[in-house]
């Protein structure tokens, strides 16, 4: 995996980092870290939603108060990660209505001062102390110059979103990213830039689309750039093409910064090419949110099953038994390869290679979650040592 630039001169990896901040002032860094390789333990009593699901899943350990001494002695660092030393200011989490700094400054003279005392009892036990980027004044809005600029950030490795897709991240005044985004490219913004996590989570918290295409707009009516950051490509299963008719209805302008969809790229990080010129002559991408004989699903799974291609299943973990089980009812042989990668490109990623008549409960079992995709075909047995 291609590591980001992370601002630190400090080997990272296995060891263990306290981070002041769990806000999404804090998104850009805490990625940035675990891609590092760091074990996190995150101090914020309010995390965004990011950052809780990071939680959930185990990924970081997220407490509500500072640790104790002896527990901080073990750090090799601490990073004070939230805006102003230690409020997230002009940032924060979900779609709601914009910031109000007065607010924000009188409820950081808390968090600030925490954010001072750690400083303080980290320096006392020799332990060094990073801070976020700087944090400026937010750009003044300038009428006429708002748009949105639909940025595909790839599968979560930083180094995989295009040099475009960087660059407008580096020059936008806002930034509305959900999980699946590489979020340590947030470590990038520009001193003053707001970001808005909108949680994408399944099973979780989930900011309404509509409510994402009104945030958009009514930032980019502002005079604002708002760059709405997406993991994988924003029109495959992204729902970019949405927010662009919501910008379009406002008479809003928008760009479009394709990125790599994790459709191809989670495959490839887990070594199985979905197209090989002696296995298969195509392959077939499906998002398996509901399930097979759910009124609201539109796909022929029996025209599927007798395709002949890699057939390539998002958002399918859930529902994987179901799509499973269609398949071989209509036809596809239990014995054809399949595989699952979770978290491709990111520090945990897993991958369970089985059949189409097991991979369901092989899955489970070695406890894979969202995000994941499934290949199913001969080429999830692809061995790069084999001779065509």
């Amino acid at each position: 995996m291609t590591r980001p630039s992370v601002q630190l001169d400090l080997e990272l990896a296995g060891l263990p980092v306290v981070v002041l901040g769990g806000g999404a002032a804090a998104l850009g860094r805490i990625a940035a870290l675990r891609a590092a390789g760091a074990r996190l333990t995150v101090v914020e009593e309010q995390p965004s939603d990011a950052v809780r699901d990071l939680a959930d899943r185990g990924l970081v350990d997220l407490r509500s108060q500072e640790p104790d001494d002896a527990r901080l002695r073990e750090a090799a660092l601490v990073v004070i990660a939230a805006a102003d030393g230690g409020t997230d200011g002009g940032t924060r989490s979900g779609a709601g209505g914009a910031a109000d700094t007065d607010t924000d400054t009188a409820a950081g003279a808390a968090p600030a001062d925490r954010a001072d005392r750690l400083r303080r009892r980290a320096a006392a036990l020799g332990i060094p102390v990073a801070s976020a980027a700087p944090v400026g004044p937010v750009p003044a809005p300038v009428p006429g110059r708002g748009r949105v600029v639909l940025v595909g950030g790839g599968p979560g490795d930083p180094g995989l979103i295009t040099v475009a897709g960087l660059e407008a991240v580096r020059r936008a005044d806002v930034v509305v990213a959900d999980r699946l985004a590489p979020l340590a490219v947030l470590d990038e913004v520009r001193p003053g830039t707001e970001i808005v996590d909108v949680a994408k989570i399944p099973g979780g918290n989930a900011t309404p689309q509509e409510a994402i295409n009104a945030l958009l707009v009514r930032h980019a009516l502002a005079g604002r750039v708002v760059v709405r950051l997406k993991g994988g490509d924003n029109f495959v299963f992204g729902r970019g093409g949405e927010e662009w008719q919501a910008c379009a209805a406002a008479g809003v302008p928008v760009d479009v910064v394709p990125g790599l969809s994790s459709a191809v790229a989670g495959p490839a990080l887990a070594g199985i090419p979905i197209t090989h010129r002696t296995l298969n002559q195509g392959f077939t991408v499906v998002s398996a949110h509901v399930p097979p004989g759910d009124p609201r699903s539109t796909l022929d799974w029996a025209a599927l099953a007798r395709t002949g291609t890699a057939l390539v299943v998002l958002m399918g973990v859930g529902t994987l038994p179901a799509v499973t089980a269609a398949l071989v009812r209509h036809g596809l042989d239990p014995a054809t390869p399949a595989a699952t990668v979770a978290d491709a490109g990111l520090p945990g990623q897993r991958t369970v290679r089985g059949t189409v008549g097991d991979i369901a409960a092989r899955t489970a079992a070695e406890g894979l979650r969202a995000p994941a995709v499934t290949v199913i075909g001969t080429v999830a047995a692809f061995d790069p040592g084999g001779t065509e």
